[in-house]
């Protein structure tokens, strides 16, 4: 593999080549994508409540609309809530990746965690809700209104971005904020 700068960054960033690097991504990724998917079911969940609507429809509607119902006709709403949560974590593996590039060239500096989360989300939810869906199931679109749904993307962003800032630094994240200590009187070969 050449050394590029994208590669140097890595290199430079976790210590490690670039498969350690995914490898950190994703997992925090994974922990970031459910902290996601998760507040995402809470708050159609108390969406439902306060209206006495029905969140099993919602998760339903994921199965119908991912194309599964067919296989499993028996158990819709666990098969929907397990599509959610797949595709949860893999979104949040990819917002993981992405960020930790933001962060590894210094343009996170500009921007922090919130803002950026929030603006993909609301990205994935324009996409999700006019591009995809009415083509994929249109029904879908019209399950819960379309503030409803935005706030559960937006939510989803705010979970990721606290979940990504709060999971404990990786051991080589950690050896680069923190100066190594030598003991006293070793000398490292470049030290002359």
């Amino acid at each position: 593999m050449q050394n590029t700068p994208h590669v140097a960054i890595l290199r430079q960033g976790t210590g490690k080549g670039i498969g350690q690097a995914i490898g950190n991504g994703a997992v925090e990724g994974i922990v970031a994508g459910a902290a996601g998917g998760l507040a995402e079911i809470a708050w159609v969940s108390l969406y439902a409540g306060v209206t006495g609507g029905n969140p099993a429809i919602l998760a339903r509607g994921v199965t119908s609309a991912a194309g599964v119902t067919a296989f499993l006709p028996s158990s819709p709403v666990s098969v929907g809530i397990c599509i959610h949560m797949a595709l949860a974590v893999t979104l949040g593996v990819a917002l993981a990746l992405v960020w930790q590039k933001l962060r590894a060239c210094r343009a996170a500096e500009i921007m922090g965690p919130y803002p950026f989360m929030l603006a993909a989300l609301a990205g994935v939810w324009a996409v999700n809700f006019f591009v995809i869906l009415p083509i994929v199931s249109p029904g879908f679109v019209h399950l819960v209104p379309y503030a409803v749904s935005l706030t559960s993307k937006l939510l989803f962003g705010l979970a990721v971005a606290a979940a990504l800032q709060w999971q404990p630094l990786s051991a080589a994240n950690a050896r680069r904020l923190v100066p190594a200590r030598r003991a006293v009187g070793t000398r490292r070969s470049t030290d002359h």
